[in-house]
């Protein structure tokens, strides 16, 4: 390519630099740098993240992990987690439901997990399951650092549409009064039928689903808002540190079958 051509096409790269500067920064932060850390440490960003944990954070104080794990996430490398911003917006949910028994799709590094138990009511259970046993043993590690047990959350390390049909005979979950799903969000949709199809949503359950926006779940709010069984509310965020960069969490509520 001759000089010229290339000084002709600066303007538009620039302009494209600049238009999606939030989306490289996202970029370079939770893909490029997280890759290369992972290469020169050998350890997933969830384990430095709860190494940081061990030495910064007060056991016992569920409150207090998630403030440390948001200051990491802040300072030290993006963690990618559903962040203080979409975390009250799920604390409230939960304290306004009371859900006798909750069930996450997708525990991630734990941090979802945290904000649910802290915020059931005395004697409420939440069973959280996650694909990955490298994810769920760190996972398993903060809920215990933070104080919850096993009768208050249980975590399932096996993949979601392989854990729905068992949950009455095998995990003795019968209903769910909150379902959080945060694990993919193409699978959001199959795993919400899957629920359906298993009688597990009792009517006026809540299903949160997080990351409708970005990267999005069109097939999933699609089906929510058409299928005339949920009354659908979108909460409209950004992505934490980076809130020029639109999500959203979906709220529905089962009314039960069409």
């Amino acid at each position: 390519m001759s000089p010229a051509i290339a000084l002709a096409f600066l303007p538009l790269v620039v302009t494209l630099l600049v238009r999606y500067r939030h989306y490289f920064r996202l970029l370079v932060r939770a893909v490029l740098l997280r890759s290369l850390r992972d290469c020169l440490s050998g350890l997933r960003i969830e384990e430095r993240a709860f190494s940081y944990v061990l030495t910064h954070s007060l056991p016992g104080d569920p409150g207090h992990i998630l403030t440390t794990l948001d200051h990491w996430s802040s300072h030290c490398e993006y963690l990618s987690h559903m962040g203080p911003i979409k975390g009250q917006i799920l604390m409230r949910l939960v304290e306004d439901k009371a859900p006798a028994c909750a069930l996450e799709l997708g525990t991630c590094c734990g941090y979802s997990t945290l904000l649910i138990a802290r915020a059931l009511p005395p004697g409420g259970r939440l069973l959280t399951v996650e694909r990955d046993p490298r994810t769920a043993a760190v996972a398993e590690k903060l809920i215990r650092l933070a104080g919850f047990d096993e009768r208050t959350v249980e975590l399932v390390v096996s993949r979601s549409e392989e854990v729905i049909p068992h949950l009455r005979t095998q995990y003795q979950l019968s209903r769910a009064d909150l379902v959080l799903l945060a694990h993919r969000p193409r699978c959001y949709l199959r795993d919400l039928q899957l629920l359906e199809a298993h009688a597990l949503l009792p009517a006026g359950a809540t299903v949160l689903a997080d990351r409708v926006l970005f990267p999005g779940a069109p097939r999933f709010l699609q089906y929510a808002k058409s299928c005339g069984r949920y009354r659908c509310r979108l909460h409209h965020t950004g992505l934490p540190d980076f809130p020029a960069i639109k999500d959203g969490v979906a709220q529905l509520t089962y009314t039960g079958p069409a």
